[in-house]
C-alpha cells in the first residue's frame, strides 16, 4: 500500500478490501414464494465484472499483455464461467473432476468428468468437456495423504504439493527426484499417478524487518494491510498469520498506535485479524495502481486460470493468473495448507497484503518465490475460510452485510461463508450453492443465480 497523509479533523482510513460468504444444511422445501419482480442480474453484474475499476485494467494490460477491451471481456468471461462450472459441479456431482479456464481472454471454460456420458450435458452449458480417469474428490483424498505423511516426513526438499486439476493428478514440486520419490512413498501413493516438477526454489514467507509502508508488528517487523472487516461493532483488518502472534500490538503507516491482534494462525493456516482504535476507519477499498482505490463487491473464489491482482505495501499493484487451489507449502518456518499459487510477483513486507479477482476479495499474501523483477510464483491463504475461522464479516461495497451466524442453522443468512454445493433453505425453497463466497444481504438466493440454482 502506498502513503496515506493524516488530515487534521479527520480519522485515518484504512484502506483494504471486503467480501462475504456462509455454509447451509438441507433442510424440508416449504412452499414455493412467487418469483422474484424484475430481470435478474447476470454473473458478471453481480460480481461487478461489468463494471472493473481502471487500476485492475491497467495492471491487467501491464502484467497479462492484454489489451483494454481483452481485459473487460476476460472479466465478464471469468464471472460468467464461475456460474457455469457451479451448475455442472451440482449436476455432475461425485463425477466431477475439476473445472479450469483457458485463452487469452479466459473464452474457453473446461470441465472434467470421469463419465463419457456427462460430454452433452457440460457442452451444453457451453464449457469443454475433458473424461479422465480421477474424480475431484479422489484428487483431494491423495493430496490428504501427501498433507499426512508431512507430518511424520521431513519437508526440506519436497516444500511444494497441490492438486492440479487440468493434468488430474497431485502434484509435487522438489529439489531432486528421489527426495519427490520418498516424499510420495511415505504418503503411500503410486508414484505414477504423481506429476514431479524438480526446482531449486523454495518458497519464503513475505514479512520483513527493514521498515517501509504499511503497517508495523511491535514496532520491528512490517507488513500489509489486506481485508477490512467487523467482528460485532469491533472494526479491524484481516492479514497472515505469520505477521504477528495474538497480542502483539501494532503501529500504522505513519507510526501510530493502530490496534492489536485478536486472534492469529501460523503454521498450518496463515491468517490473523486486528482489531484497530478509534482512531483507524475501515473502507471497502484495495489500494491499486497509483494510490487509486478499488472498491470491492464480495469474495466470490475464482476458478483455476483466472486473472488475479495483489496489493502490497513493498511491490504496490501486480497481476497475474491463479494456477492452482488447495496448494500445500513447507516454508522453513513452518508448514501451510489450504493456499492458492499464483504468477503474480511479491517481495518481503507484502506479506497479509490483499488478492482480487476483478471485485473479488480471494485471499491475503503468504508467501513466494522470486521477485517482480525476475517474477516467481506467490501464495495467499483464501479469505473465505479467514472469515470462517474467526467469525468476522469482510466490508463490501453493500452496506447490508450481517455478523457471522453460527455454523448450525439450515436457512441462508448474511455474513456466513457457503462452500460450493452447500444446500440452504430461503423463503421455504431450497437452493445449492454455485460458488463459495460469503453470503451479503444484496445476495439473497432467488435474485442471485450467479450463485445459487434451486435444488
Amino acid at each position: 500500500m502506498g502513503h496515506r497523509h493524516a488530515v487534521p479533523g479527520r480519522r485515518a482510513v484504512l484502506t483494504v478490501l471486503g467480501a462475504l460468504v456462509a455454509t447451509g444444511i438441507p433442510s424440508a422445501v416449504a412452499a414455493e414464494p412467487a418469483p422474484p419482480a424484475g430481470p435478474l442480474p447476470s454473473a458478471a453484474q453481480t460480481l461487478g465484472a461489468d463494471r472493473p475499476s481502471a487500476p485492475v485494467l491497467r495492471a491487467m494490460e501491464r502484467d497479462l499483455g492484454l489489451t483494454p477491451a481483452q481485459a473487460s471481456r476476460r472479466l465478464v468471461n471469468e464471472a460468467e464461467a464461475g456460474t457455469r462450472a457451479g451448475r455442472l459441479r451440482n449436476a455432475l456431482g461425485g463425477r466431477f473432476a475439476g473445472a479450469w479456464l483457458r485463452g487469452t481472454t479466459s473464452q474457453e471454460l473446461v470441465v472434467a468428468t470421469t463419465h463419457t456420458t456427462d460430454v452433452p450435458a457440460i457442452q451444453a452449458q457451453g464449457a469443454k468437456a475433458v473424461v479422465v480417469k480421477k474424480t475431484l474428490r479422489d484428487l483431494r483424498a491423495a493430496k490428504r495423504k501427501l498433507d499426512a505423511a508431512a507430518v511424520r516426513h521431513s519437508t526440506r526438499d519436497t516444500p511444494v504439493w497441490y492438486v492440479d486439476i487440468p493434468a488430474n493428478r497431485v502434484a509435487v514440486e522438489a529439489r531432486s527426484k528421489a527426495a519427490a520419490a520418498a516424499f510420495v512413498k511415505a504418503a503411500g501413493l503410486d508414484a505414477k499417478g504423481v506429476g514431479v516438477r524438480v526446482t531449486a526454489l523454495r518458497p519464503r514467507l513475505l514479512a520483513d524487518i527493514t521498515g517501509g509502508d504499511a503497517y508495523y508488528i511491535n514496532g520491528t517487523a512490517r507488513c500489509s494491510v489486506g481485508f477490512s472487516v467487523t467482528r460485532g461493532t469491533q472494526q479491524g483488518f484481516a492479514s497472515a498469520g505469520h505477521c504477528g502472534r495474538t497480542g502483539a500490538r501494532t503501529t500504522g503507516y505513519d507510526n501510530t498506535p493502530q490496534g492489536t491482534f485478536q486472534a492469529s494462525t501460523f503454521p498450518g493456516k496463515d491468517m490473523s485479524w486486528v482489531a484497530v482504535n478509534d482512531r483507524w476507519t475501515t473502507t471497502a477499498n484495495v489500494r491499486g495502481e497509483g494510490g487509486q482505490n478499488v472498491r470491492i463487491t464480495g469474495s466470490v473464489q475464482a476458478l483455476v486460470g483466472a486473472a488475479v491482482c495483489r496489493s502490497g505495501s513493498t511491490t504496490g499493484w501486480h497481476c497475474g493468473r491463479i494456477e492452482q487451489h488447495d496448494t500445500s507449502v513447507s516454508y522453513t518456518e513452518g508448514r501451510v495448507n489450504g493456499l492458492t499459487r499464483t504468477t503474480v510477483c511479491a517481495e518481503p513486507g507484502d506479506s497479509g497484503g490483499p488478492f482480487v479477482a476483478g471485485a473479488q476479495a480471494q485471499g491475503v499474501t503468504s508467501g513466494g518465490t522470486g521477485d517482480c523483477g525476475s517474477g516467481g510464483h506467490t501464495y495467499y491463504q483464501p479469505v473465505n475460510p479467514l472469515l470462517s475461522d474467526f467469525g468476522l464479516t469482510l466490508k463490501t461495497t453493500a452496506a447490508e452485510a450481517a455478523a457471522p451466524q453460527d455454523n448450525v442453522a439450515q436457512t441462508w443468512a448474511t455474513g456466513r461463508v457457503y462452500e460450493a454445493g452447500a444446500v440452504v433453505i430461503h423463503a421455504g425453497v431450497r437452493y445449492q450453492c454455485l460458488q463459495t463466497h460469503q453470503a451479503q444481504g444484496a445476495w439473497a438466493p432467488a435474485r442471485t443465480p450467479a450463485l445459487w440454482q434451486r435444488a
